[in-house]
């Protein structure tokens, strides 16, 4: 199972370093990764698969909210069928 996960803030040290952290500690396979910084605000938008993980979509989605606010960043997670879905022209 694939999501997307973005990752939006002002920029700082450590932010892929702490996300990515977060995923491999949950087995959670980083697929692809575009990030880029802007005007001092760090956006990042990350596909990962969750087939390894033990942990529900729920679960990580909750833990990386909690995650971003220690961060001072967004970070929103969402199953690839809604993105496709919503991206859909």
């Amino acid at each position: 199972m694939n999501a997307i996960i973005t990752v939006v803030g002002t920029d700082q040290v450590g932010i892929i370093a702490r996300v990515s952290a977060f995923l491999a500690e949950r087995n959670i396979n980083i697929e692809d990764i575009s990030q880029t910084v802007l005007s001092g605000n760090f956006v990042m938008v990350m596909m990962a698969d969750l087939s390894g993980s033990s942990k529900s979509l729920e679960t990580v989605k909750a833990d990386l909210a909690v995650l971003g606010e220690a961060m001072n960043v967004s970070i929103s997670v969402m199953h690839e069928k809604v993105f496709s879905a919503m991206h859909r022209i």
